[in-house]
């Protein structure tokens, strides 16, 4: 499925999402194509199970072999598993975290990221495109050690990686969502368990809020828009999450079976989503 989520006649923003099949056993993400005067990026591009459909539906729009980007906000699985295949159909660099970029190469056959590897200091930076640019923004912790989100200065869409994310997908996760109160179920348990710590989110919605963000554009489930972007900023600036939860019930020397294990730190497990 793919969403327009922004087009002027020069910058075109879209989603692609639910390309993975509905199984229970992989969980469903969302890739992006920009384009500014006809240069083009993806952010995220997505494990081997969403490539094929990916490559098919974003060749509708455009050529994937004129790719300048493959642009990942961390080295998770779902975000660039797909990566040897992509440096195969493409020309296109991988703009990833210095931290990720001699990690990178384990995605691939050996030689193939050579030159074609842009690491990404932990201050961020400017990535031209096109006629515009790319904010590439620190978002450290969230969850990964190297992390980056990805602020569009032209549609002022906030690209969030898994901040932001909520557990949904088919129609539901292709719709923006503006009422954040009966959207937020979706969102704590996840944010709970993967989110490093309150200080981080902090940190990050200090930062956040200093841009004109139209909307928030999470790896998994829904947009935010509207009122949606303040609450949510609001909701995770109190967040309590990630080691903040977790005490010494989940840090003891395993006695016995990994069932009977589970029974007595589910205290703590629920804690944190």
């Amino acid at each position: 499925m793919s969403i327009e989520l922004f087009r002027n006649a020069d910058h075109a923003c879209l989603m692609f999402t639910d390309l993975v099949e509905e199984d229970g056993h992989a969980v469903q993400s969302n890739q992006f194509l920009i384009v500014d005067h006809g240069v083009g990026a993806i952010i995220d591009p997505g494990g081997n199970l969403a490539y094929n459909e990916l490559f098919l539906s974003l060749s509708r729009f455009f050529p994937p072999q004129d790719l300048t980007y493959l642009i990942a906000s961390h080295a998770d699985p779902d975000i660039i598993a797909s990566l040897d295949r992509w440096l195969t159909a493409t020309r296109a660099k991988l703009v990833i975290s210095r931290i990720w970029e001699r990690f990178a190469p384990h995605f691939t056959k050996a030689g193939k990221t050579e030159g074609r590897v842009v690491g990404v200091p932990d201050a961020g930076g400017r990535l031209p495109l096109g006629q515009s640019e790319l904010w590439l923004l620190p978002a450290h912790f969230m969850h990964s050690e190297g992390n980056f989100h990805f602020w569009d200065p032209v549609s002022r869409i906030l690209f969030t990686g898994d901040l932001g994310v909520s557990m949904m997908s088919g129609a539901d996760a292709a719709k923006p969502v503006q009422d954040f109160a009966s959207h937020v179920g979706k969102m704590e348990g996840f944010h709970r368990r993967y989110m490093v710590s309150n200080k981080i989110l902090r940190l990050w919605v200090r930062m956040a809020r200093q841009l004109p963000v139209a909307m928030i554009v999470p790896q998994h489930g829904a947009p935010l828009e509207g009122k949606a972007i303040g609450d949510f900023f609001d909701w995770i600036e109190n967040l309590m999450c990630g080691v903040d939860l977790f005490d010494d019930r989940a840090y003891q020397l395993p006695t016995s079976s990994i069932d009977a294990h589970l029974n007595r730190i589910k205290p703590a497990l629920r804690a944190i989503g």
